[in-house]
């Protein structure tokens, strides 16, 4: 499915989903889990928030997702999934990055991006909603916080496109938030979903 890329007043909402999850040992993002008394595939519950405070999120996936993309799509209903837009990452085997520069090359022309990561179901929408308008209020580092951490999503401005676009590697963007720490806005956020993201099977008894 698409959608139309954000011009130049928009900020552009990505979420990477181009993992192999091989520390978890089977597909983590299809993986059931119940919040709030909804069972969904975790990738599902990871969406939703976005999807609430975006007209439209950029999802990157790697190579051969068709049946990943079909099964958020079906536990999501077909109005969340219209305002879906899978771009296909064909170097996500590289690292995080990859895909991160892939979800930015398919917005280029945003005023920025909002990355958060399909592995992170307990992301609170208003951690998203505080960076994106953190950003829309021309920051040009944004990202929320709880008890003096920072967690996700990160915020970038264009400022940062070329950077993002040049990026190699598992670190992802991490390197630009920390060289330019002081530049960061801080959304304070007294949820710690911002820091819970499922690698292992045990970390979903965190959630």
């Amino acid at each position: 499915m698409s959608d139309p890329v954000p011009d130049r007043n928009d900020i552009a909402a990505i979420v990477l989903a181009a993992g192999a999850s091989r520390r978890f040992g089977s597909d983590k993002l299809l993986h059931p889990v119940t919040l709030h008394g909804v069972t969904l595939p975790l990738a599902a519950h990871s969406l939703l928030p976005w999807l609430e405070e975006f007209g439209h999120a950029t999802v990157v996936v790697r190579p051969s997702a068709e049946a990943f993309c079909s099964a958020v799509e079906t536990a999501l209903g077909a109005s969340n999934s219209a305002q879906i837009r899978w771009v296909v990452c064909a170097d996500a085997a590289l690292g995080m990055a990859a895909s991160l520069a892939c979800g930015v090359h398919a917005n280029r022309g945003a005023a920025g991006w909002l990355i958060g990561l399909a592995d992170m179901p307990a992301v609170p929408a208003a951690a998203i909603a505080g960076v994106r308008n953190a950003l829309l209020a021309g920051a040009g580092l944004a990202a929320p916080f709880c008890d003096g951490r920072r967690g996700h999503p990160a915020g970038f401005s264009s400022h940062y496109r070329e950077e993002l676009l040049a990026l190699r590697g598992d670190a992802g963007a991490r390197r630009l938030l920390e060289r330019d720490v002081s530049d960061v806005v801080h959304i304070k956020i007294g949820n710690d979903g911002i820091f819970a993201d499922i690698d292992a099977p045990g970390d979903l008894q965190h959630l």
